[in-house]
């Protein structure tokens, strides 16, 4: 690839444009395959023969695999650029996937769900770096909002052809389509894409170790962690694993239903993200307050749906779905923080540790859920709404301590921005 002048970005914006769109076709590709098992797990159930726990394990290791490479991807990314970890991440989804296609046994299957997780953890972040690097800084949150919102259509392909493909050819057909499109999706990224020109040379060994102390001593970024902890793992939890089964198994819908909910799911994500990203902007005072505020909504929607008796009403799903899937945009604040608080050189270790709060969060509540279930009598892909009830409740500690965590983190950088001299 030939070397990139600093001018060339100002010289030409279409290849910004172009560059980016090649980036949201990695990123929705990989929603697409880190959100193809949410949609399966009760064929998976019968297909393994897995209890809740067992089941709950596939997408657990996924996302830790998925938080535990956040920090080593972004020490890569800024030591070999956004095109190479684009480029690796989709091929190791695509193997991830065709691996799953024909597993044989619940061990290869997982197997297969760690490649798709180590996948998809070099993709977002290496998105973003591409973005930052080729688009003027004043269109950087617009973007990160955009990359964040169109990435979801990934899950509109779970949710509809990927789901008939399991209905109807079957398994196999179903994930070695998810990995064909993948290698074809990593052929284009390396065919076409450019790394943003640098304005340093790339970090050695010790410069990347002392990035990485850098970016976590920084308060700034830990509050982007703890933001992104608090508002993102409950549409992580939903979408990735319980959701589906949550509104087949326990609430009675049709697989149809279910799936059409998904998809509110996703269109309540794309629409309100460009209102709390304008907000954002023209208000940065005031993330804090944007950002608990979501959470609360969703935490009073939750409560309002497991404090009900019996299974809840549809336009009661509706809103617990629409309400969910808000904390993903609002979860986009935290990239704010982590690129307003470190310089460019350290942005992909300080935007990795940001990411990987979220997900952390997510595993722990997939994981926790699947023990409940289980302990409550779930078995087979089958759980009663008493069962769900008990286990959704998972969720509560992690609110309130991300909640804690948010306020205390934003003590301390006001501290911290009152201090003079560098930063």
């Amino acid at each position: 690839m030939p070397a990139v002048l600093p001018s060339e970005r100002t010289r030409a914006p279409r290849l910004a444009w172009i560059l980016w769109a090649v980036g949201i076709c990695a990123y929705i590709t990989a929603v697409l395959h880190r959100t193809s098992f949410g949609v399966a797990g009760i064929e998976a159930a019968e297909r393994f023969g897995t209890n809740a726990s067992m089941l709950s394990t596939f997408t657990v290791l996924q996302v830790l695999v998925y938080a535990a490479c956040q920090i080593p991807v972004g020490l890569l990314l800024d030591r070999f650029g956004p095109r190479v970890m684009i480029t690796a991440g989709g091929l190791l989804m695509a193997a991830g996937q065709l691996l799953l296609a024909f597993a044989p046994d619940v061990g290869t299957a997982i197997g297969a769900r760690v490649l798709v997780g180590a996948g998809d953890a070099a993709t977002f972040i290496s998105v973003l770096s591409l973005a930052s690097g080729w688009f003027p800084v004043r269109q950087v949150p617009l973007i990160t909002q955009l990359t964040g919102l169109l990435g979801q259509g990934g899950q509109v392909i779970s949710a509809l052809p990927l789901v008939a493909l399991l209905h109807g050819p079957g398994w196999s057909a179903a994930y070695g389509s998810a990995a064909a499109l993948g290698v074809l999706v990593a052929v284009l990224c390396l065919a076409v894409l450019r790394d943003p020109p640098r304005t340093a040379a790339a970090p050695t060994l010790g410069q990347t170790r002392a990035n990485l102390a850098d970016a976590w001593r920084n308060p700034g970024t830990r509050l982007g962690l703890w933001t992104h902890f608090a508002t993102q793992f409950a549409a992580n939890t939903f979408a990735l694993m319980w959701g589906y089964p949550y509104l087949v198994s326990a609430q009675g819908l049709s697989p149809t239903a279910a799936g059409t909910l998904l998809i509110i799911f996703v269109l309540a994500n794309i629409a309100s993200g460009p209102v709390i990203g304008r907000w954002l902007s023209t208000h940065p005072a005031h993330h804090l307050r944007v950002t608990a505020g979501v959470i609360w909504a969703i935490i009073l929607t939750w409560t309002a749906v497991l404090a009900l008796p019996d299974r809840a009403p549809l336009w009661l799903l509706t809103a617990l779905v629409i309400v969910t899937a808000v904390g993903g945009p609002a979860s986009m604040a935290a990239f704010d923080h982590a690129r307003t608080h470190n310089p460019p050189a350290r942005l992909g270790t300080a935007t990795g540790i940001v990411n990987a709060g979220g997900f952390t969060a997510a595993l722990i509540a997939i994981l926790a859920m699947g023990v409940i279930l289980d302990l409550a009598g779930g078995s087979g892909g089958t759980f009663t709404p008493e069962a769900f009830r008990l286990a959704w409740l998972a969720q509560y500690p992690l609110w309130f301590l991300g909640l804690w965590q948010m306020h205390r983190a934003h003590r301390t950088v006001r501290r911290f921005a009152q201090v003079p001299g560098p930063r």
